[in-house]
């Protein structure tokens, strides 16, 4: 049977905050059953919009990190039980997400990721109550979904009224847990997990005038940490980006170290495209453009495709380029999240894109597939 992701987009794991904004070190200590070699356990982590990846061979299930914070911020174990490599074990479902502080963080399990208990973590006792309060993580809502599409007759799985009306029940999901997730702010102004409730509770394209009172409802220490001033960004983005206005001009390198600057493509229709290597549902959106741009390319179309992989992933970028005959420009600062373009435009997730006529103004967003030809074929005439 087929396996539908009900998360369209690579979304960005959401970054916590608090009060500390020094650098400090961090422990993460525990044990997971009786594993040994060639059990591996994969470690990541964020810290002031950067990942960080770490990893350990367990020794009869122990196993010990450390790293630099500024503030609390949201961390993920990947097990490999059987030396097969991190990205057999995450498609496996073998992940714990947890919340990293300034003071050891411990942990216990009897056999699995999936039985894990904190042994005292304040942090992690909050964002579980958060969990709790918001309905789970947005992963259980997708497998909540995949399941049902997993247990459907063949003829279902084929049947596009089916697929829609499923995605429906995901988006009314999502819905709800965004309505839950305001509710919390309001409810705990003083808890810094209302910057992330309020982060992941609006989408790319949100009515900045509605949800700024929210968000200076928050306390000002936790609005003054990098995810609240990260969230004030896109606050911002929400009133200057958006259909019907100027694009922001930039600049920055493609992968051979030459500068692009948007003002490159003025008088020619230009999508601006958000995407990554690692980016599965970019990558499956990738032949779309390749047939939009052959098709439209000689009558004034052109892609400028912004990358989010970062500098450790340079090689993985250029080689999907190559790969899904992308011959189109690209450019990356190899910031990944932190890319100063993506970050100006708002972008929490990709992929996502913005199409700007020959003026510099923004004439649609986020079209993907049909929507993109259409749109294509009602400007070209096509």
């Amino acid at each position: 049977m087929r396996k539908i992701t009900f998360i369209s987009l690579c979304c960005l794991l959401a970054m916590g905050s608090c009060i500390n904004k020094n650098n400090q070190s961090f422990t993460l200590k525990g044990k997971i059953g009786n594993w040994n070699d060639p059990a591996k356990l994969y470690f990541s982590y964020w810290n002031d919009g950067s990942e960080y990846l770490d990893s350990a061979l367990l020794r009869n299930g122990s196993f010990s990190f450390t790293g630099i914070i500024g503030e609390p911020s949201p961390a993920r174990l990947i097990l490999d039980y059987s030396g097969e490599g991190i990205g057999h074990a995450a498609r496996s479902g073998h992940i714990f997400y947890l919340y990293l502080e300034n003071r050891p963080v411990k942990l216990k399990s009897p056999d699995s990721l999936q039985n894990i208990v904190f042994v005292h973590s304040p942090i992690n006792e909050e964002h579980l109550n958060y969990l709790d309060i918001i309905g789970g993580q947005i992963q259980d809502l997708s497998a909540r979904m995949n399941e049902k599409m997993m247990k459907a007759t063949p003829e279902q799985q084929n049947d596009p009224a089916f697929i829609a009306q499923l995605n429906k029940e995901y988006r009314q999901l999502l819905d709800e847990r965004s309505q839950k997730q305001q509710q919390f702010v309001r409810d705990h102004p003083d808890s810094y997990f209302s910057v992330v409730a309020i982060s992941e509770s609006v989408s790319s394209k949100f009515d900045a005038d509605e949800i700024e009172p929210l968000f200076l409802s928050i306390n000002e220490k936790y609005r003054e940490t990098y995810s609240g001033k990260a969230f004030a960004q896109r606050i911002e983005a929400a009133r200057t980006i958006g259909i019907g206005k100027k694009a922001p001009g930039f600049t920055q390198n493609d992968p051979d170290g030459n500068p692009v600057s948007l003002s490159d493509f003025l008088g020619k229709y230009l999508l601006l495209d958000f995407w990554a290597s690692w980016c599965g549902p970019c990558r499956q959106e990738n032949p779309n453009l390749v047939r939009a741009y052959t098709a439209y390319k000689d009558k004034g179309f052109e892609i400028l495709g912004v990358s989010l992989d970062n500098k450790d992933g340079k090689e993985a970028w250029v080689n999907a380029i190559e790969k899904d005959g992308l011959t189109w420009t690209q450019v990356s600062d190899l910031n990944s999240w932190n890319n100063a373009v993506a970050r100006f435009y708002g972008v929490r997730a990709v992929p996502q894109n913005f199409l700007i006529n020959p003026q510099g103004i923004i004439i649609a967003q986020d079209l993907r597939g049909e929507a993109l030809e259409q749109k294509l074929e009602e400007i070209f005439g096509e």
